[in-house]
């Protein structure tokens, strides 16, 4: 059982990870693109930036969320796996 928290807890910490490097690359790319046609066009800027803000703001909620399925994954299947052991042990001394 110790093997199985530790492969859910590898895998809710990369899934974490993953979903953090893609919010963080995102939100840069989007940046960019937002300077530069800030850069191409100045008088549209309030209106890049407005549309950005929205954007980045839609990026980390998803991010946010992606986080915390891993967490809850990890602490649902710690409790499940957890408790297959206890009832494999009992199992086991009864036999």
């Amino acid at each position: 059982m110790d093997m199985g928290l530790g492969l859910v807890g590898l895998g809710a910490g990369l899934g974490a990870g993953i979903a953090l490097l893609g919010g963080g690359g995102g939100i840069g790319r989007l940046a960019a693109a937002a300077m530069e046609g800030i850069a191409r066009q100045p008088e549209a800027a309030g209106d890049i930036k407005g549309g950005m803000i929205i954007t980045a703001a839609f990026i980390e909620g998803a991010t946010l969320f992606a986080v915390v399925v891993c967490l809850l994954l990890a602490l649902g299947a710690s409790g499940y796996l957890g408790s297959a052991g206890e009832a494999i042990q009992v199992i086991e001394s009864a036999g």
